[in-house]
């Protein structure tokens, strides 16, 4: 991750500028909070960004992250005038990092589950973090624009994430024409995994149907599993199934995996330990 167990120790210390937080259910809830800017991707608003996922990445009681946003625009996209040094002044206290922040890997990095919950609609750089998590929940309110080839740009890193879950031409035709997807048209492509009616119903069901079923699962487990996916997609083919008969060998000894068994044996519910 961008930030070190150490550097993330006080994490709750900090002040976030664009950045609402809160722990639940043993979920990291954040909220991109620039609703005047419309939740453009500032150089601060995007290490805020990877400095929470640095901590819940880090942290053992943290076993999955949510990422919502406020405002009538999910994400704007990126914010390319302070990207040119012309950013606002703030009050962030987050420490900077040496390391280059990738957008499109914190999700992948974090080796938790990752929820967004999506009430409007998202532009351009705002696909790098929708595109990137395990679930994507949206609203009937939400659409997805790719506006980039109309100002002269190509969605060049969205387009890579995109083609992870949606087939070729309609990626190609989406960035090529620069058009916009409701709700209903992003499900049917396969960007978004579930949609709810409004944002009053949103919450409700990422808590029934998204946390409440992954917190009854080993966190270890999943952590090991989610890291495997990520390093698996760099290996070659051949040396894929040694590499994940590695993971296993390791997954088994952890105190979760010792847990399960018993528990099956013995007829009752696990008591997970996230080790």
């Amino acid at each position: 991750m961008y930030y070190s167990n150490q550097e993330t120790q006080n994490f709750f210390n900090h002040t976030f500028a664009y950045l609402e937080l809160k722990v639940e259910n043993h979920f990291l809830h954040l909220f991109l909070n620039r609703p005047k800017a419309k939740n453009a991707l500032s150089p601060t608003l995007i290490r805020e960004l990877a400095f929470a996922l640095s901590y819940a990445h880090h942290e053992n009681e943290i076993w999955g992250v949510v990422l919502g946003a406020r405002g009538d625009v999910w994400c704007a996209g990126m914010d390319l005038k302070a990207m040119k040094g012309q950013e606002e002044m703030n009050d962030s206290t987050i420490p900077t990092t040496e390391k280059e922040i990738i957008l499109g890997e914190m999700f992948v990095k974090l080796h938790k589950p990752a929820i967004v919950r999506v009430h409007a609609p998202v532009y351009a750089g705002g696909f790098l973090l929708v595109g990137s998590a395990h679930y994507a929940v949206g609203t009937l309110e939400a659409s997805f624009g790719l506006p980039e080839v109309k100002r002269g740009l190509f969605p060049f890193q969205v387009m890579s994430l995109l083609l992870q879950n949606i087939p070729t031409r309609i990626v190609i035709d989406w960035c090529l024409k620069g058009k916009k997807l409701s709700a209903l048209e992003a499900k049917n492509i396969g960007l978004i995994s579930d949609l709810v009616d409004s944002e009053m119903e949103i919450d409700e069901f990422i808590n029934k149907n998204l946390i409440e079923p992954l917190i009854e699962n080993s966190p270890s487990a999943i952590h090991l599993g989610l890291k495997a996916f990520d390093e698996m997609r760099a290996i070659d083919n051949q040396d894929k199934q040694a590499f994940l008969k590695k993971m296993f060998e390791e997954c088994i000894q952890t105190q979760d995996a010792q847990e399960g068994i018993k528990a099956f044996a013995e007829k009752r519910k696990p008591i997970w330990e996230n080790n």
